[in-house]
């Protein structure tokens, strides 16, 4: 039984801190769609997604309207195209892109997430015409993420993957020069993807989905922060409290996530699957995760004891949903993006938050280098260099990491860039040593697993 003050906290939730519903995701899965006729395989999909999601929207409305809770974004994610449209060549996979761009448009939803490849241990046929359509594809179309998991912590790391990836992201940059390479904040390199995850640019379905599924992701940057702001006003707090604190806060908001989800599932007559905790930023003053950073004490994020207090708040927030939930998924933590969090960026702009440390940071949080625009005369040695620290982070820590990263045609460190809506703008971010040519990327291969028997 909830107690009175329990139940007041969660309207002053609802009505002053910004707690919303970040994003409800169907996902869909196209096995059933697959024909070697790629006008069939276009016609199969359209009609399988159609029939799943044409009251998406307005379902997700109704429910939110009913609870005075917002869901921001509505969102499809799908099988990964370069499995089910492993026949086609890259020129046919951007004719699938643009049809699902126009599916997107149809039933009125944010992005469509799946326009990915798993090639952690090698590329098949189908994995490099994904790859090599990836610039096109993101260019011609507004609504269609594009993600590639290219490491886990069982296969290693796929370094001509890591290769092929630096080159599409500068290709998709170079496309996109007159928009700052906005294709970019459309895809992601990962290592350890997730399979279940609502948030864009990486969400997918994954192979062991069901065939139609509901996953929802949460947001509460601004109820965490009021809520440690609340307590330290009346009190001196150890940060063993305050982390209990963050955590009975984190139970409330997935309990809200949960509640909305799995009324939109039921509405549909789709299963619900999981509640993904992730504090999800806005670029909005009052909905930030950096303001969390101040709200510990701390004048910006990215000063000594940034990395420790990310970490406590990862955890804090995971035992919280944990409890709420018996149904957690996807990447479950702290969001770290520079363009999307107003306070974030602010740090970078200052130059109290730089590259090395926010790929340090990326060791504790839930993903990685997300949304930083970097200069775009950037090399592809040095960017497939990123994209591998990157990844290595994520494979030998058992965790999931991605790379998110805009090099800005035209632009050099300290240009201004802006991207627009839940993106953001930032500054562009210093890449110390960007000219370089190192060999170490083009060697290839693969770097294999880690064993963990030893592990220290």
């Amino acid at each position: 039984m909830f107690e009175d003050h329990e139940i007041m906290s969660t309207i002053e939730m609802v009505k002053n801190e910004n707690l919303d519903v970040r994003a409800v995701t169907l996902g869909v899965n196209l096995f059933d769609c697959v024909s070697h006729d790629l006008s069939v395989f276009k016609k199969n999909i359209r009609k399988k997604i159609l029939s799943h999601a044409k009251n998406l929207v307005e379902t997700c409305d109704q429910v939110g309207e009913k609870y005075g809770i917002q869901v921001v974004n509505k969102r499809i994610s799908i099988s990964p195209i370069a499995l089910v449209g492993a026949s086609f060549n890259s020129d046919q996979m951007v004719e699938i892109a643009h049809e699902l761009n126009d599916i997107a448009k149809t039933v009125n939803i944010d992005f469509i997430g799946g326009f990915s490849a798993l090639v952690e241990k090698g590329m098949a046929k189908g994995d490099l015409a994904l790859i090599e359509a990836i610039p096109r594809a993101l260019t011609e179309t507004q609504r269609v993420c594009a993600s590639v998991n290219v490491a886990t912590t069982k296969a290693g790391i796929n370094m001509d993957a890591v290769a092929k990836m630096a080159s599409a992201i500068k290709q998709a940059a170079q496309l996109t020069a007159e928009d700052d390479g906005l294709a970019c904040a459309k895809l992601c390199v990962f290592s350890n993807i997730p399979q279940d995850m609502p948030f864009m640019a990486g969400a997918y379905l994954g192979v062991s989905q069901a065939d139609a599924v509901i996953n929802v992701g949460v947001s509460g940057p601004g109820v965490v922060k009021r809520a440690i702001e609340r307590n330290l006003a009346d009190q001196r707090l150890t940060l063993g409290k305050i982390a209990e604190i963050i955590k009975r806060t984190a139970c409330k908001v997935t309990r809200v996530g949960e509640l909305i989800g799995r009324e939109v599932a039921e509405n549909l007559g789709i299963k619900f699957g999981v509640v993904d905790l992730s504090l999800a930023p806005t670029p909005t003053v009052g909905d930030s995760i950096g303001e969390i950073f101040q709200a510990l004490g701390l004048s910006h994020i990215g000063v000594p004891g940034s990395t420790a207090a990310l970490a406590m708040l990862n955890d804090a927030v995971k035992k919280g949903g944990a409890f709420a939930s018996s149904h957690v998924g996807g990447l479950s933590g702290a969001f770290i993006p520079v363009s999307e969090d107003l306070n974030i960026a602010n740090a970078a702009r200052k130059g109290y938050l730089t590259i090395e440390k926010l790929e340090a940071m990326t060791c504790v949080c839930s993903v990685g280098l997300d949304m930083v625009p970097v200069p775009g005369d950037i090399t592809e040695q040095t960017l497939g260099g990123i994209i591998a620290d990157e990844m290595a982070i994520g494979m030998i820590n058992a965790k999931t990491t991605a790379t998110r990263i805009i090099p800005v045609p035209g632009k050099k460190a300290g240009d201004k860039v802006f991207f627009g809506g839940l993106l953001g703008e930032a500054k562009i971010m210093d890449v110390p040593h960007l000219d370089l040519e190192d060999e170490f990327v083009s060697f290839g291969g693969r770097i294999p697993a880690p064993i963990h028997s030893l592990k220290n």
